[in-house]
């Protein structure tokens, strides 16, 4: 591994560590502002979600971008963190038998077996709404332009036309709601720009705009985080197709078994290999403004592209 290799690899342990401690913090046992009580098992749920494991990739994209725009460190960490409630809700969602029925998530039981449902959807519901609690704090950006400008692009990644309309997407595909149907090229690289792609375009999003960078710099990250949301898709449905249990953290080849709609099934591996090479080519051209600043998100790109867990 040379040196850049390893400058990126310390980069990432550091978000991921600064990461959970302030998850650790949040999802203390004593109640905050406002609330009146944290119940244990509720907050047992959320910390069994959240804590002790996970790459911690979407926090690391905002804090990188926003480091590139000169935002301070401790404001990305906590929208970082935000962020990440956030992409913590919805996997104890997808994992829940109604929808992916997810046995093992970061090589351990998932909520709703470690707990129960009830307590897998109040600890989603829970992680969902405190995302959007510590956004819209000062403690993100003193400007509240920023902080709803934030908060305004987080709520439409997720929802309606983000990740929730791309997972009903994803769930008619497969034919829950009446007959089973295939879908083409583009139905399916939209549908995952939309569950996948859309948190992780955000993330990226979210450290320009906490930088407050131009028009032209948003535009080109935009384009950035575009490209590799839909790679991070590509390469995990690579992963269910031909990694393992022990290495993935999770049942492999479910998806391939349900006959999901992705890339890789309709293209075939080696031809989605050559939309993920393409993709992360138009990742790095979309840095070329930001020269040598923007080497880490460059090196993030291949990680995504890379990445065998």
């Amino acid at each position: 591994m040379d040196t850049n290799a390893n400058d990126f690899a310390d980069r990432l342990a550091a978000v991921a560590a600064a990461i959970e401690a302030l998850l650790d913090r949040l999802l203390g046992g004593a109640p905050g502002p406002g609330e009146i009580v944290r119940p244990a098992r509720l907050v047992a749920a959320m910390r069994h979600a959240m804590l002790g494991g996970g790459k911690r990739l979407r926090p690391f994209l905002l804090v990188e971008t926003a480091t590139l725009f000169g935002a301070a460190r401790e404001r990305a960490l906590l929208a970082g963190a935000a962020l990440e409630c956030l992409h913590g809700y919805s996997l104890v969602h997808d994992d829940l038998p109604a929808m992916d029925n997810d046995e093992l998530r970061r090589g351990r039981p998932t909520v709703h077996k470690a707990f129960d449902e009830a307590t897998a959807i109040l600890a989603g519901d829970a992680l969902l709404t405190l995302a959007f609690d510590v956004m819209a704090r000062t403690d993100v950006h003193p400007d509240a332009g920023v902080r709803i400008a934030l908060v305004s692009e987080m709520a439409r990644a997720a929802g309606l036309g983000g990740m929730a309309g791309g997972q009903l997407l994803d769930l008619a595909a497969e034919g829950r709601f009446g007959d089973k149907r295939a879908l083409r090229e583009d139905d399916i690289a939209r549908m995952q720009a939309m569950k996948t792609g859309a948190l992780i375009r955000f993330a990226c999003r979210a450290g320009a705009i906490l930088g407050q960078a131009d028009a032209d710099a948003r535009a080109a990250i935009d384009r950035y985080g575009a490209a590799v949301g839909q790679a991070f898709q590509i390469a995990d449905d690579l992963l269910d197709l031909e990694g393992s249990p022990a290495t993935i953290g999770k049942a492999a080849g479910k998806d391939a078994a349900a006959g999901k709609a992705t890339l890789v099934a309709a293209l075939g591996p080696d031809r989605a290999r050559g939309r993920l090479a393409a993709l992360i080519a138009e990742a790095d051209g979309a840095l070329v403004p930001f020269a040598a600043k923007a080497d880490t998100l460059r090196a993030a790109a291949h990680f995504i592209a890379e990445r065998t867990m």
